[in-house]
């Protein structure tokens, strides 16, 4: 009996997931080949910036801590990595949706020639990607966002997704963070013996349970407006490449 060919979708969504889940950096480089060969997608650049407003928060929490600083800093170093992936993989799947939009790409393409005219959208390398001043472009991009945002309360899916790996990979972490990191000596100099122990980060539960949402809490909202922007992103590399 034959072997039914695999769907090119649950191809890019077993790349993704071994990408995600178990840090296969092959996964992401074939991955984007595929969309470079199959789509046509070529421009990604994504802006990691979730871990900044993490580790601001942390230290927030811990902020009763005498070493906050620390268990901030070693906090943001151990999920880096993690963080990093999740950005990645939201950049680039709300930048294959708006590739692939053909009624958001016609809109803006309409509007384009409008505003700029055909001439004017061939000598462009960029089109409406960053923060127009044109009042209409504004509101197209509200719009788009709104329609993105709206879609999100139905299904959820971004909600989730950020669920179910924090709970995976983040929440391990943190849990059993003095595994994870290099051990620190504190020397105890108001002891008469002068002893020398090794720093431990461990949180108290509540401690760890509040960092540990915000976190969460902080990725929702920071990936739902990578999604966004990748989206309009890639709507304007759409309309471009009809004209080159």
């Amino acid at each position: 009996m034959a072997t039914e060919p695999i769907k090119l979708w649950e191809l890019y969504d077993g790349l993704k997931n071994k990408f995600l889940y178990n840090n296969d950096i092959n996964s992401i480089y074939i991955l984007l080949a595929l969309y470079d060969l199959e789509e046509n997608i070529s421009n990604i650049y994504p802006q990691y910036i979730c871990r900044k407003s993490i580790k601001r928060r942390i230290k927030y929490i811990l902020s009763n801590k005498e070493n906050k600083e620390d268990f901030a800093q070693n906090i943001s170093c151990l999920i880096h990595e993690d963080i990093n992936r999740i950005e990645l993989c939201f950049y680039l799947e709300g930048y294959k949706s708006g590739y692939n939009d053909s009624r958001w790409v016609n809109i803006l393409e309409k509007k384009a020639i409008e505003i700029l005219g055909i001439e004017g959208i061939y000598k462009n390398n960029a089109l409406f990607h960053f923060i127009s001043g044109n009042s209409e472009i504004k509101e197209l991009r509200k719009k788009l966002r709104d329609e993105i945002e709206n879609k999100e309360r139905k299904n959820r899916y971004i909600e989730t997704l950020v669920y179910t790996f924090a709970n995976k990979i983040i929440k391990k972490k943190l849990e059993n963070i003095d595994e994870y990191i290099d051990k620190q000596l504190k020397m105890d100099i108001y002891s008469e013996s002068f002893n020398i122990n090794e720093v431990s980060y461990k949180m108290e539960e509540e401690e760890l349970d509040k960092v540990y949402h915000s976190i969460v809490k902080l990725l929702i909202k920071n990936l739902k407006n990578i999604y966004k922007e990748s989206c309009w992103m890639a709507i304007n590399d759409r309309v471009i490449k009809r004209y080159v």
